[in-house]
């Protein structure tokens, strides 16, 4: 099973995949690790755009380990239809069921808080401002998929309300498609 996270940074969607990848005992992927990586490894120069590159690298090792019967956790900004789709398409090759999950904060002045107060667990990694995440463009995700407000939410009713949708008999299979809105 492939779990497809997405959000705007500094929702709180990180802190909910940790929590449903130790709970599923599944692989997590996390761009912001992969793209930091490949940062560190200086293979790009320092002013360089990573473009795609994290997000494909995320893609193939989210295949090898669904291949290996896996779960996975992808973990991601996921901010374009393409992103999105791309990682749907690895669920439907490998043929394991998926759930697209996305944590928004409904709430601006929260969120900006969050932001403004959050420290990098990752090394080397410079976190997103407010400006740039608010002039970031993120497109509508034009399919159902589960949404969760961490502004209303914690992350442990978070977690919960994804482990009941991964038992639904609404999940996406490969098979049958998008059965609805979750």
């Amino acid at each position: 099973m492939l779990v497809i996270f997405g959000g705007l940074p500094g929702v709180g969607k990180t802190t909910i995949a940790r929590a449903l990848a130790v709970r599923l005992k599944a692989v997590y992927l996390r761009i912001d690790t992969i793209e930091q990586a490949i940062r560190s490894s200086d293979v790009l120069a320092a002013d360089a755009d990573m473009g795609p590159t994290g997000y494909i690298v995320a893609y193939h090792l989210a295949a090898d380990n669904l291949r290996m019967g896996r779960s996975v956790v992808a973990d991601s900004v996921n901010s374009m239809a393409l992103t999105r789709d791309a990682y749907k398409a690895v669920a439907e090759r490998e043929a394991v069921n998926f759930l697209e999950v996305e944590v928004i904060c409904s709430d601006k002045t929260e969120h900006r808080k969050r932001i403004e107060t959050r420290e990098s667990d990752i090394a080397g990694l410079a976190l997103p401002t407010w400006r740039s995440i608010v002039a970031a463009p993120y497109e509508s995700w034009g399919r159902p998929h589960l949404v969760l407000d961490t502004a209303s939410l914690t992350a442990r009713e978070s977690l919960e309300i994804i482990i009941g949708a991964l038992s639904s008999p609404n999940l996406r299979t490969p098979e049958f498609g998008d059965p609805g809105a979750h």
